[in-house]
């Protein structure tokens, strides 16, 4: 997928705190560019679930960031497309390329003094065998999937879980996702909400979410993440 032309620095909307100590990111369309992979996954199925016929795929893409489960009730279709969707996404997992500018801004952040988190609607242990099998789980001290917490998003609870576990208050984190869902469990949690833009497909509904910063390359995010000051 081509990313949005849409220029190179960051903007920022509202006044943002000099001094953040964590970042906490989604995974898929953020980090790795799986939506190929993820379309594979589904169209397969979707075929051998429901049967032949085109697999509804934007319609999921719509609604990315939520759990899988809460997706199939949305769209209407059966519970049961999990067990293949699971099994097809772990097959394929080797095709899911990370994007560029990613591995650089971790290797900054955490050089920064940053502490780093996933919360992704992902499964934890799918979204950590991902992680793994790509040479980026290291860079992550927590690393949290939407069925580790009660009340996936768009609820707060998968961003309150990251600050609780990171041992920080939700003013000196801030949350980078490509999604609505993303940009509400940040908000919801207190947290600074950054949409990424590198592989958005609607702008428009994204920015609508209100974001209190958009980084239209991984690199921008570096402008809000100063180094963290040693105690």
């Amino acid at each position: 997928m081509t990313a949005p032309k849409t220029g190179r620095s960051a903007t920022v909307t509202e006044t943002l705190p000099p001094v953040r100590r964590a970042v906490i990111f989604d995974l898929d369309g953020v980090l790795v560019d799986s939506f190929a992979v993820m379309n594979e996954a589904f169209a397969l199925a979707y075929e051998e679930v429901v049967g032949e016929g085109p697999a509804p795929f934007e319609e999921y893409r719509r609604h990315l960031g939520r759990y899988f489960p809460d997706i199939m009730r949305i769209m209407g279709l059966p519970l049961e497309m999990e067990e293949p969707f699971v099994r097809e996404s772990y097959r394929l997992a080797h095709r899911v390329p990370v994007f560029e500018g990613i591995v650089e801004l971790l290797l900054t952040l955490r050089v920064r003094g940053l502490r780093l988190a996933v919360a992704t609607g992902k499964s934890g242990p799918r979204a950590r065998s991902l992680l793994e099998q790509l040479g980026l789980l290291p860079f992550f001290a927590h690393v949290i999937g939407s069925d580790e917490v009660e009340h996936p998003k768009p609820a707060p609870d998968i961003v309150l879980h990251a600050l609780d576990l990171l041992g920080l208050p939700a003013e000196q984190a801030i949350m980078v996702g490509d999604a609505p869902t993303d940009l509400a469990s940040a908000q919801g949690a207190g947290v600074t909400s950054a949409a990424a833009l590198w592989a958005v497909s609607d702008v428009d509904e994204l920015l609508a979410a209100r974001p209190a910063a958009v980084l239209r390359r991984p690199a921008d995010l570096l402008a809000l993440c100063r180094s963290v000051p040693r105690d």
